[in-house]
């Protein structure tokens, strides 16, 4: 699907009762573009995600994906999602984890062995895909939920907390398999605290405060060298925002 954007937040509020969770969001991603989600815990950025996943509707304002509506069927299809916590059926093996979740995709069997293949090697569970996922560990069923969210080779990859559980050599070849999508053209939109890793991979940040954002810009901007990295960026953005 081609759109301008791989994704156009418009002007979003999303309420909760009384409570405004996201507040007058703008916030466009381009194709090829990885862009950082940040902000401390009740800060919006989940309630952003549903929204950009079709899961929850505006109060006011337009979230646009790929050109179109994201709950319609045929732009979910282009769509990539790893929450911050999945639960899978714990006697499958990693092999029928994605065979389940191509037949949701719609993917033709063929497609979903080649796949199925290739992914399980990238994030590094070959030798483990016909243990059940219950014997896994936290990182291992992380690296899982990443094959899962790739299976469709999505246009837009929308990741939760995607570095929770990984240990160093997982998080580099995560950090090189994101990067490689993005060479391919790939638009990737991810939430997380690990500040390091986000100022590693992204092209852009945007930082969440109270259901505002406050702070959106590029992280070629940072010198990285200590007197001016992400982490006191946003320590300082947080600081002057009210």
């Amino acid at each position: 699907m081609k759109s301008g954007s791989a994704v156009d937040i418009d002007s979003v509020s999303r309420s909760f009762g009384s409570v405004k969770a996201v507040d007058g969001l703008s916030l466009a991603l381009a194709p090829g573009e990885i862009v950082g989600f940040l902000g401390t815990n009740g800060a919006g950025k989940t309630t952003t995600i549903k929204m950009t996943l079709g899961l929850l509707a505006p109060t006011s304002g337009t979230v646009k994906v790929l050109g179109g509506d994201p709950s319609d069927p045929r732009v979910r299809s282009h769509i990539g999602y790893m929450p911050e916590v999945a639960t899978y059926y714990p006697y499958l093996d990693a092999r029928e984890l994605l065979s389940f979740y191509g037949g949701i995709c719609g993917l033709d069997a063929k497609t979903v062995r080649r796949r199925t293949d290739e992914l399980l090697d990238a994030v590094g569970l070959a030798d483990a895909a016909k243990r059940p996922l219950k014997t896994y560990s936290k990182g291992m069923l992380q690296r899982a939920g990443i094959a899962q969210a790739l299976l469709n080779d999505p246009d837009l990859l929308v990741l939760d907390e995607p570095f929770t559980g990984l240990d160093p050599l997982a998080r580099i070849h995560f950090r090189e398999l994101l990067l490689d999508l993005k060479r391919r053209g790939k638009t990737v939109f991810f939430s997380s605290h690990e500040l390091g890793e986000t100022e590693l991979l992204c092209d852009r940040v945007a930082i969440m405060k109270k259901g505002h954002c406050v702070y959106q810009g590029p992280v070629r901007d940072l010198a990285g060298d200590g007197a001016a990295n992400l982490e006191r960026l946003f320590l300082k953005t947080l600081e002057e925002a009210k």
